[in-house]
């Protein structure tokens, strides 16, 4: 899992490093000062994919660490940036969910992001702090992003947790397209296919 240093080391290259040292040590210091900081992140740091990071751009990862550089009360300033943010500010407020000590408290902001239509929340709800989510509400996530075309590759400990009920319900779902003459993502194929009946649990060799 993606780890703070991880992403400070990505960031070293950033358009204004001097401004994402001060905006850390300030919001250390003044918590309320990342309301200030959380949505100039991009600005200041671009909005360019980090090849350090797959996955991450550089707001996405300087919006993250100033979340981890809060000294407290950091499920409710999440909660307070998700909320009144915009769409790469949702993002990179579930994507830093994972490095924060908030245990569950975040799992409303996964529910929402689940119920968008918005498929780059709907990705980034489903990283490793997706392991929250209970199974009936994991495998409806699931689903979701083979209805929206929403990479499986995305969802975190996916062969892990895949079981009988989502082979199932991806059958279910294959039936029906079968049936109106449209196709299964090849990813949900290639996971259906990894489930055996009966177990409803990967092939070792594909774990």
């Amino acid at each position: 899992m993606t780890t703070p240093d991880d992403l400070r080391v990505a960031l070293s290259g950033v358009p204004d490093p001097e401004w994402l040292v001060t905006a850390l040590d300030r919001v250390a210091a003044e918590p309320a000062t990342i309301a200030r900081f959380f949505p100039t992140a991009g600005r200041r740091c671009g909005r360019d994919a980090l090849p350090e990071l797959p996955g991450w751009t550089a707001d996405e990862a300087a919006r993250a660490l100033l979340l981890t550089a809060l000294p407290s009360d950091h499920a409710t300033r999440a909660e307070a940036l998700y909320r009144t943010g915009d769409a790469a500010e949702k993002r990179a407020v579930l994507k830093a969910l994972p490095l924060l000590p908030v245990g569950a408290a975040g799992l409303p902001l996964l529910h929402d992001a689940i119920r968008t239509n918005d498929t780059r929340l709907v990705a980034a709800a489903l990283g490793p702090y997706a392991r929250h989510l209970d199974p009936p509400a994991w495998r409806q996530a699931v689903l979701k992003c083979v209805f929206t075309g929403v990479p499986l590759a995305v969802v975190a400990d996916l062969d892990a947790r895949a079981d009988g009920e989502l082979a199932a319900m991806l059958a279910a779902l294959a039936a029906e397209r079968a049936a109106a003459g449209r196709a299964m993502p090849a990813d949900a194929t290639e996971l259906l296919d990894r489930l055996p009946a009966g177990t409803g649990r990967p092939h070792p060799r594909e774990v």
